[in-house]
């Protein structure tokens, strides 16, 4: 068996010409990772009722993966339905709201101060998540991910950092914001991790 080695790629060549060739960033082979998440592989000139995702289908770069739009479970315990935070003395909780002259990134999610967190959808925990407040950082919040989404949760204290998750299983609490922000609206704060829009999962 003769192998040949480069910087970018091992390439493997044995009997009955089998070739195995590892390249990074090399595109997919197949449509497989785009059917195992439940989506169609099609040319993203066409509308999509959910989302395109890259790098998940064969062939050229405008042939993506159409993954429908589920709806994720209500995050706050005892909530059936995710409420998006209306406008308080604080701010507005809408995604691109502007508050302070700020954009807010993510979207709120209404919740009382320790209010059970539960995960929208089933996953894994990505480690904890921080932001600048004034001049320090912040460590307040959790990353969830899978094949399709992936989220930043906010102003909660998770039970745990890593590990899988369900759908709908307890993962933290909701930190107390009534005792920093008087009268404010308490709430969750989703960021997704591609600065894109939450509002049409919840």
């Amino acid at each position: 068996m003769k192998i040949a080695q480069s910087n970018k790629r091992l390439t493997v060549i044995g009997e009955g010409r089998e070739i195995l060739n590892w390249s990074r960033g090399a595109k997919p082979r197949n449509d497989m990772g785009c059917s195992s998440i439940g989506g169609i592989c099609q040319s993203n000139i066409y509308i999509c009722q959910g989302r395109y995702l890259k790098d998940k289908c064969r062939g050229e770069k405008s042939r993506q993966c159409c993954v429908p739009d589920a709806a994720w479970s209500a995050l706050c315990a005892g909530s059936h339905h995710n409420r998006v935070r209306a406008c308080d003395s604080y701010g507005c909780g809408g995604f691109n709201s502007r508050s302070d002259g700020r954009i807010h990134e993510g979207i709120d999610i209404v919740c009382g101060d320790y209010g059970i967190v539960n995960a929208p959808f089933s996953g894994n925990l990505g480690g904890p998540v921080a932001r600048a407040v004034g001049d320090s950082v912040q460590y307040d919040g959790v990353k969830l991910y899978n094949k399709v989404h992936c989220v930043k949760i906010f102003n909660m204290r998770p039970y745990v950092y890593f590990g899988s998750v369900v759908q709908g299983e307890a993962v933290g609490y909701l930190l107390p914001l009534q005792e920093r922000f008087s009268g404010i609206t308490s709430h969750l704060e989703l960021q997704m991790c591609d600065g894109s829009d939450p509002s049409p999962f919840i």
